[in-house]
């Protein structure tokens, strides 16, 4: 029960986390956005470090599992934030969501190959509808009229999908390096210490570009509105993550995950309350982002869970495996 319900606040907190940057991207940089949003995590890990284990706690991860944070820091907080704040600047929160779906079948190729996992009918049911989501969502374009809700926006699709499928990359292969990092005995305390680790990688590399950019000067001619915006999002993302570490610490994956494929609906939720004006919505963007929740959900979902709501007439078909 305590690792989904952390697993439903890390959806939660993401898809507010989304609403907050799109608000920020409107009138800030991506960068800029990068140099708040990433090292704000790094003393808010470092205190929830403190407050599960005290000082100590930074010695309970094992050696090994550093590296593999590391990894796991620049791949999901660098590269993939950086493309999941391209894709929502150039499409909006709502549009770039099935895009960024396509983390989980990158997730399972990656698993396939590197753990020996196999292929079910449910895994590969998921996998199509995954990858037609962004297909169906396009659809829009052909419909006609816009949506009365699209006032001021108009979504750039060559460069949203371009660095939507960045971030699906970066998304989609952290999960596999935070297992590793985690190792067979872990727990809420190295799932923290763990974030700490990614995030303090990130913000040094986040630091780096920005000191090329321009350092302090770069950051002075952020828009102050996007500023407190960005300031918020930083806070979201904190906390999505670290429910996210810790759901991935004591559920598991075939609880977590899929709970955790719930943030594009929390997305369009708070999309809707907060920036109407700035996002597109109609039948097929709701409709796509359904079918790729769906998808995740089925993607990530335990085949004996699935078994057990199907009848049991459908049991042998869900068992079948590949390779």
């Amino acid at each position: 029960m305590l690792g989904a319900l952390l697993a439903l606040a890390s959806a939660a907190t993401f898809g507010l986390n989304n609403a907050a940057l799109r608000r920020g991207v409107l009138t800030g940089g991506v960068l800029q956005a990068m140099a708040i949003t990433v090292p704000i995590g790094v003393p808010l890990f470092a205190l929830a470090c403190l407050l599960a284990g005290g000082p100590g706690s930074l010695y309970t991860l094992p050696a090994p599992g550093w590296l593999w944070m590391a990894l796991a820091g620049i791949i999901h907080f660098v590269i993939g934030r950086y493309g999941n704040y391209r894709a929502t600047r150039a499409l909006g929160a709502t549009l770039s969501s099935p895009i960024q779906q396509l983390s989980v079948p990158i997730a399972l190729v990656l698993a396939v190959v590197f753990l020996d996992e196999t292929i079910t009918p449910l895994k590969f049911f998921g996998f199509v509808m995954v990858m037609l989501a962004p297909m169906i969502m396009m659809r829009r374009q052909k419909a006609g009229k816009p949506s009365a809700t699209v006032a001021t926006f108009t979504p750039r699709y060559g460069e949203g999908f371009l660095w939507g499928f960045t971030a699906a990359f970066g998304y989609g292969t952290s999960p596999l390096f935070i297992m590793k990092g985690l190792g067979a005995h872990r727990g809420l305390v190295e799932s923290l210490v763990g974030g700490l680790v990614s995030y303090t990688v990130a913000a040094i590399i986040i630091g780096i570009l920005v000191v090329f950019a321009g350092g302090f000067a770069f950051m002075e001619r952020l828009d102050r509105t996007a500023g407190k915006w960005f300031l918020l999002s930083g806070l979201f993302v904190f906390l999505s993550q670290m429910f996210r570490y810790m759901s991935l610490a004591v559920a598991p994956i075939s609880v977590a995950v899929p709970i955790q494929r719930l943030s594009p609906v929390f997305r369009v939720i708070f999309s809707w309350l907060i920036n109407r004006e700035h996002e597109v919505f109609g039948f097929w963007v709701l409709f796509g982002i359904g079918m790729s929740v769906v998808g995740a959900i089925a993607l990530t979902l335990s085949t004996d869970i699935a078994a057990a709501w199907l009848p049991a007439s459908w049991a042998p078909i869900l068992h079948m495996q590949w390779p």
